[in-house]
């Protein structure tokens, strides 16, 4: 199979304006939901080659644990690129930021121990054929590791979220989608769920579309190796 896939056209990628409104909402996010303390749940135990997609402005890096030999981090947008670099100067593993989208990885086939998608997934353009692209760099039982927020459990929210998903919700925040199922996305897509939890974001207050949050660990499965 080819190492590559087709390129991603660039209205795919976020714009400018959003990528710097994104760099200073997340820091403050992580410092004030909570959303630190989950980084670290979603990366601890990672061994080996590791790719991240859409790595945003970094704020995994200080997070993943020493037994990590290499982490690959795609971000194709470039003022948080330029921010990830930085970033991964001062992280305690080897971090290397490229350009590149999760649906065309510009890496080859079965190359890395697991995969980090940490929410990237509502904002893909192409949900099914970047799954696809992460099971394809992922050895034969290899590891997704995710942390994503999704629809809500609740009918008055769920509609809420749709209602926003179909106006202005993508358009302001940089092609996210509140109604996503990630969990569904990621089985359809072959890989075998491990365990996970459901949570919010932030834990208390009021809850936003973008709350409910899903954390857990998926494989690719050992008999789809080629």
């Amino acid at each position: 199979m080819p190492s590559r896939s087709p390129k991603v056209p660039r209205d795919a990628v976020h714009h400018p304006l959003f990528a710097r409104f994104y760099a200073r909402f997340s820091v403050a996010a992580d410092l004030k939901a909570g959303v630190a303390e989950h980084r670290e749940e979603l990366l601890t135990g990672l061994s080996g080659r590791v790719i991240e997609i859409g790595a945003g402005n970094g704020l995994n890096f200080a997070h993943y644990p020493a037994a990590v030999s290499e982490v690959v981090a795609l971000e194709p947008e470039r003022t948080l690129r330029q921010l990830a670099v930085t970033a991964a100067m001062h992280a305690e593993v080897p971090v290397d930021v490229v350009p590149g989208a999760a649906e065309a990885l510009p890496v080859k086939s079965e190359a890395f121990d697991a995969a980090v998608a940490s929410l990237v997934l509502c904002s893909v353009r192409d949900l099914p054929r970047a799954l696809a692209e992460i099971k394809r760099v992922l050895r034969p039982g290899g590891e997704l590791r995710f942390f994503e927020h999704g629809a809500a459990p609740g009918r008055p929210m769920a509609a809420v979220q749709r209602g926003l998903d179909r106006t202005l919700w993508p358009r302001v925040f940089g092609g996210c989608h509140t109604a996503r199922d990630p969990l569904g996305a990621i089985e359809s897509a072959g890989f075998e769920l491990g365990t996970y939890r459901r949570l919010r974001v932030p834990g208390k207050g009021p809850q936003l579309p973008t709350s409910f949050c899903v954390l857990g660990v998926a494989r690719r499965p050992h008999e789809d190796a080629r």
